[in-house]
């Protein structure tokens, strides 16, 4: 090697070494607190919503550096996933259609015939069969045979109640379907069921409810390295969503327990170890998220043990300070508001809940 190339050799690194302490200078000077290791290893992969067993990259729950953290539990729970089974008709919250066939069909016939969108409006719905074999309402499926069809429209979702508009949609597509399998369809009545959507989404209305609170910077900015490394050990992952982790359910494909916020442009920065973070929301859906999950104690739990290790303050969307206590208030609530949705035939996390407020 030339005298030259020895010389450019030490140049470069030099100037290598002159621009990670510039960049650690101007993060020390801005204030921000950065993570205590950076590297994409300590973040697992985004996985919302979950369709499988969490699998964890190599040395993700690995114990960090300082000893202060050495007590922090594993970033996920080993927990089995229980699998979410498919959408199935509910005449509590769809305006069911019954449709009459002279001879079994075919499921690869029904599904040759589906209507190509199966929505009226903003409204889903769905077309079943009564399998041959085991006798249950299913999906249609190819190679199975079924011996009578139904089909449902939703009555109400966060959009609001079935119309008389679509309504009418709904029938012009399922006569056009039923056409195409010869069989005879039979509908309800349209003002009963419009009467119906009205009154099942005016409870939803006056029954929907998030849980959300506010951590707060006490001191120094955070890097959002630096809030990924601390959400991470307390069992969140990236969401799909820039700027959100969330916290995964137990049942595959189910919605996530909790969600971790922050400002999307800061997720976008081209150096993240650089953009002052000094607010992150956590939040729940209450109907969506079954109380098995235990979500209002993770909520509070979680609340406090990132406020601790970010050194943050919980506060409410007033800015008001959430103590103890006013966590103890908001979980009776809570506790009416389970009662009064099982009661409704609407149990948090159930399969028509997630419906209805979806």
């Amino acid at each position: 090697m030339s005298s030259l190339q020895v010389a450019l050799a030490v140049l470069g690194g030099l100037v290598l070494a002159g621009v990670v302490a510039h960049g650690a200078w101007q993060s020390r000077k801005a204030g921000i607190r950065q993570p205590l290791v950076r590297s994409p290893k300590d973040l697992p992969p985004a996985i919302e919503p979950s369709f499988g067993p969490v699998e964890m990259p190599d040395g993700a729950a690995a114990a960090p550096a300082e000893e202060e953290h050495a007590s922090i539990p594993p970033l996920i729970p080993s927990v089995a996933l229980r699998r979410q089974h498919g959408v199935r008709l509910d005449p509590l919250i769809d305006a069911m259609a019954t449709l009459a066939v002279d001879s079994r069909v075919s499921g690869d016939n029904v599904l040759a015939h589906l209507p190509p969108t199966r929505r009226a409006g903003s409204k889903p719905f769905f077309i079943e069969g009564q399998n041959e074999q085991s006798g249950e309402w299913e999906t249609p499926h190819p190679g199975q045979t079924y011996r009578q069809l139904q089909a449902g429209v939703q009555l109400a979702n966060r959009t609001g109640a079935l119309n008389e508009i679509e309504y009418s949609e709904f029938v012009q597509k399922l006569q056009g379907f039923a056409d195409a399998m010869g069989a005879a369809a039979d509908f309800p009545d349209m003002l009963d069921e419009v009467g119906r959507a009205r009154e099942l989404d005016q409870f939803a209305s006056q029954h929907d409810a998030q849980l959300i609170c506010h951590l707060l910077s006490r001191g120094a900015a955070w890097a959002v390295s630096y809030i990924q490394q601390h959400a991470v050990r307390h069992g969140f992952v990236p969401g799909v969503v820039p700027g959100r982790l969330v916290l995964p359910a137990r049942e595959e494909g189910a919605p996530p327990v909790l969600s971790l916020q922050f400002d999307p442009q800061a997720a976008f920065a081209e150096d993240p170890h650089l953009v002052a973070v000094r607010h992150v929301t956590l939040s729940f859906d209450v109907p969506q998220t079954a109380a098995s999950e235990q979500p209002f104690q993770s909520w509070q739990s979680s609340a406090e043990a990132l406020a601790r290790d970010m050194e943050a303050v919980v506060v409410d969307d007033n800015h008001q300070p959430l103590s103890p206590a006013a966590f103890e208030a908001i979980g009776r609530e809570l506790e009416q508001l389970y009662r009064t949705l099982e009661e409704r035939g609407l149990a948090a996390g159930s399969p028509a809940a997630r419906r209805v407020f979806s």
